[in-house]
């Protein structure tokens, strides 16, 4: 990892929040209705666009775009139990307003919904489903989100929980620190792991970077 960085960039759900229990309720009745074995396919669905996790399924004489509508109207109306990610919000508080940014695979709508449940802030920038034409692990919404901070994407540090977020983040060139508060598994092949924000620290430089402190892998 570098010393310093240009921005931060933030998965949501599994990194700044815990929404896992609300997702997997509603996916596992979805699958339910469709037939699909509810073990092997819900750990399909995070940190990638609803439509793609349905299109991934191949279930045949689908409305794709249907499908996806209601699992999002699903997702909006649940949120029990969704929460922040242990220090995650007092963490995003302390960095200058223009130097992060989310990139979700959630709607602007959901996101918005699941942030405010957990009382976490909305960032300036905010890429989310909308955004992109291809979803992660595809690099194209963090590329966007650091040219809309006016940084490039290798010179900042991303945040991720999810195998597709890692791979999107890696892919854009920057450097990725794994949070493992809900998906312990990823960390296991990444050598920057930590389990949430407590005891994480953002320094601002004389050059106005921002410096990661606390994490003993530095």
């Amino acid at each position: 990892m570098k010393q310093s960085y240009a921005a931060f960039l933030f998965d949501v759900d599994g990194t700044l929040i815990s929404s896992i229990a609300s997702a997997e309720r509603v996916w596992t009745r979805w699958a339910l209705s469709h037939g699909v074995d509810v073990a092997a396919f819900l750990p399909t669905i995070h940190g990638v666009r609803s439509i793609d996790t349905i299109r991934s399924v191949g279930l045949p004489g689908i409305d794709v775009e249907a499908e996806a509508a209601r699992i999002e109207r699903a997702e909006i109306a649940d949120t029990e139990g969704i929460v922040e990610i242990p220090g995650a919000a007092a963490f995003v508080s302390s960095l200058p307003p223009d130097r992060w940014a989310i990139v979700t695979s959630a709607s602007l709508e959901l996101a918005k919904r699941r942030l405010g449940a957990a009382g976490m802030k909305l960032p300036r920038v905010m890429i989310t489903a909308e955004d992109v034409t291809v979803g992660k692990p595809d690099p194209q919404g963090y590329r966007l989100a650091a040219r809309r901070l006016g940084v490039e994407a290798a010179d900042c540090l991303v945040f991720e929980d999810a195998p597709a977020g890692i791979g999107a983040g890696r892919a854009a060139g920057a450097d990725v620190l794994v949070i493992t508060a809900t998906h312990g598994a990823p960390a296991a092949a990444h050598p920057f792991s930590v389990a949430d924000y407590r005891g994480l620290r953002a320094a601002s430089t004389a050059e106005g970077r921002l410096r990661l402190e606390g994490l003993r892998a530095l």
